[in-house]
């Protein structure tokens, strides 16, 4: 079987290639999106992972896939990828942050006295759905027209506004990602009490899939969409 993917391999870059990649890395709690552009050995031997076991699934799991592989959104224009970020990412997590919202205060009252550890993932959720709603929002009315702006119109003040809004961009991801990482790290890789009922357990659950829809999100901005842009900025200047 022929090797796509190596030691070598950018981690930012196999998710690019092969999106279903980020599901393997998730399993092994690889984080694809803020630390996507490490080399994936480097990452696995930091992490006392198998490296040849890891590499050999990925790439078995490319082959298997290779006909069927998922859009490469490096190759669609910046109108595309960023129409799809906001009708996929922005609009999940414009539902799913309200709505998950009373659940997590409702479990948090019902069990906190026996979980302590509810309270610190109330408050960290709400940290994270604060960040999120204005980082969706200054993403949709500040970077992205700027982005579009600079591409229809390159001049050096369009470019100098839109590298500053990346930057700011880029910093607010490494929060969001940090306080998802340290919810996960308080549920034990979201995994409930044995005796939790019902809504304790959706939560859980519903917490696990905001986690993959932000990676996936930051990881469309961080390792495609924003170096892309900082390359051609380049070129065209």
């Amino acid at each position: 079987m022929e090797k796509k993917f190596t030691e070598q391999s950018i981690i930012g870059e196999i998710v690019t290639a092969f999106p279903k990649a980020s599901d393997l890395f998730k399993a092994y709690k690889i984080d694809f999106c803020c630390g996507g552009n490490r080399p994936l050995g480097e990452t696995l031997k930091e992490k006392n992972l198998p490296v040849d076991e890891i590499l050999q699934q990925l790439n078995e799991e490319y082959a298997k896939t290779a006909e069927k592989i998922d859009k490469n959104w490096s190759q669609v224009s910046y109108s595309e990828l960023i129409n799809h970020i906001v009708q996929t990412h922005h609009r999940y997590l414009a539902e799913e942050l309200p709505q998950l919202s009373p659940y997590v205060t409702k479990v948090l009252r019902v069990h906190g006295a026996e979980h302590p550890h509810l309270a610190k993932i109330h408050k960290l959720f709400n940290e994270l759905k604060t960040e999120l709603e204005q980082h969706t929002l200054k993403e949709e009315t500040k970077a992205f027209p700027l982005i579009l702006q600079f591409e229809q119109n390159p001049t050096n003040e369009n470019e100098e506004a839109m590298k500053q809004v990346i930057r700011e961009l880029v910093t607010e991801h490494d929060t969001a990602g940090n306080i998802i990482k340290e919810i996960r790290e308080i549920t034990s890789d979201f995994t409930p009490p044995q005796e939790a009922c019902r809504t304790y357990q959706l939560v859980y659950k519903r917490l696990e899939a905001l986690e993959t829809d932000l990676f996936e999100h930051i990881h469309l901005e961080n390792n495609i969409l924003f170096p892309r842009v900082l390359a051609e900025s380049t070129i065209k200047a």
